[in-house]
């Protein structure tokens, strides 16, 4: 399964905004949970985490540990395996052992009104899901992507405000969850230190959205 470059159509800015060192940083963590949950990594970006690692893994904090323990697991993993993985956690045949979208935890199940009231607020911020892509908005890599976009294209206090909102409406309240089902999942190897760096990253949002 190959993750297209996008899986929303966004409205042309206005302007080219100025990004801060934070920004660009967020940003960057929002693309690569985006990219990390909507498939199976390959090798160079196996690779690429590994690099990572050695630079955003020094420290103590639950973050820096989160990116210790997914480089570690990265080096120690090859592509084939962890495609394997993915598809069995999140496309097994019948039920997924893990579910990636958000009505599934904040309704009991897939399709429901939390994904309608997300739909209406991304027509509001003028996002459309491209055609031909398969996984409905509240697939979590869907949300990382809305969030890098508005990182990206709102560095104001404007687009902090969008930020914060769409932010405390459509992820944080069901982040955890998805974490804690990774850290259950039998057959979670690779995706168990995704989930830990989400949560580590997710958390931090928070606190900082909590702040303003």
């Amino acid at each position: 399964m190959n993750a297209p470059a996008s899986i929303f159509q966004p409205a042309a800015p206005s302007a080219q905004p100025t990004w801060s060192d934070e920004d660009r940083a967020r940003a960057h963590h929002y693309a690569l949970l985006g990219r990390l949950f909507f498939a199976a990594p390959d090798g160079p970006l196996l690779a690429a985490l590994v690099a990572s690692a050695r630079v955003l893994g020094a420290g103590e904090s639950a973050f820096a540990q989160a990116w210790a323990a997914l480089g570690e697991i990265a080096a120690d993993s090859d592509a084939a395996a962890v495609s394997d993985e993915y598809e069995t956690l999140f496309y097994g045949i019948g039920r997924p052992e893990v579910m990636l979208y958000g009505s599934f935890y904040l309704a009991g199940f897939l399709m429901e009104e939390p994904l309608a009231h997300l739909r209406d607020d991304l027509a509001e911020l003028g996002l459309a899901r491209r055609s031909g892509v398969a996984e409905t908005e509240d697939h979590i890599a869907a949300l990382a992507e809305v969030m890098r976009h508005l990182v990206l294209t709102g560095p104001d206090e404007a687009g902090l405000a969008r930020q914060r909102q769409f932010f405390t409406r459509h992820l944080q309240p069901w982040y955890g969850r998805l974490a804690d089902a990774l850290m259950a999942a039998p057959q979670a190897r690779f995706y168990t230190r995704v989930g830990a760096l989400a949560r580590a990253f997710f958390d931090i949002e928070s606190e900082a959205f909590a702040m303003e």
